[in-house]
């Protein structure tokens, strides 16, 4: 009951900010799984919670088939390089710097305003469409949600909302399938390279699918400033948990 309740907050704040692991993977910790175990089993786990999300914010993804294409090129090499990763680095190599890569996150998305005004009128005139910029920033971030992905969702709204002109939930709803994409490429390593623990697996994705379907819902309806407020309150909430 437990994991299951677990998979359901993470698949709503998957969708809504993209901060789900840290819900799950301290929940499997907690009753004696294996970090790693737990880790891949938690990223297969998670993938249906994307599906759902992605099909609640399919207004806001119209007009965004060209984009999500892109980010989902650089999205499947880095999900791909950060799962094979995971196997065959040490757990802590990448782990200790996870509250920097949000705090850094979390510093883009309340310094998004000050940044827009210094880089303004290039980003406007270069970002009809998808710049290179948000591609590698995408690939980036797909290495560090393959690896353990707590808040790439975070770091990948932040990149996106300084590289693309465009309305915040529009952003925040390619977010969920370019992140889903990261979870659905690493699961597929994780299911023939590592461990995973399909009953866990199960719960969490039974969980995640209500939760995506939750967050979309009601996380659309957020206005841009209650959405950033959203943000910061769970990066905030990650950082602690982690340290």
């Amino acid at each position: 009951m437990a994991i299951f309740a677990a998979g359901i907050a993470a698949g709503t704040i998957n969708t809504v900010v993209g901060a789900g692991t840290l819900i799950t993977f301290p929940t499997l910790l907690a009753f004696g799984y294996a970090p790693v175990v737990a880790n891949v089993s938690n990223t297969v786990g998670l993938v249906p919670g994307s599906v759902s999300g992605a099909v609640g914010y399919r207004r806001e993804l119209r007009g965004q088939r060209r984009r999500a294409i892109m980010l989902g090129i650089g999205s499947t090499i880095g999900g791909v390089t950060g799962a094979v990763l995971l196997l065959e680095l040490p757990a802590s190599a990448f782990k200790d710097i996870v509250p920097v890569f949000i705090a850094v996150a979390l510093l883009l998305i309340v310094g998004q305003r000050r940044l827009e005004a210094l880089i303004g009128d290039r980003r406007r005139a270069a970002h009809q469409g998808t710049p290179p910029a948000a591609a590698i920033g995408a690939t980036f971030s797909g290495v560090y949600g393959g690896y353990f992905g707590a808040a790439q969702g975070i770091m990948l709204l932040a990149l996106l909302t300084l590289t693309i002109d465009d309305d915040l939930q529009r952003l925040n709803a390619v977010k969920v399938v370019t992140a889903g994409l990261v979870n659905l490429v690493a699961g597929i390593v994780f299911v023939f390279a590592a461990s995973v623990d399909w009953g866990v697996a199960a719960l969490i994705a039974g969980g995640s699918i209500l939760g995506g379907a939750l967050g979309a819902r009601y996380g659309r309806r957020l206005s841009p400033a209650a959405l950033k407020a959203v943000i910061v309150i769970v990066g905030v909430s990650a950082i602690v948990r982690l340290l």
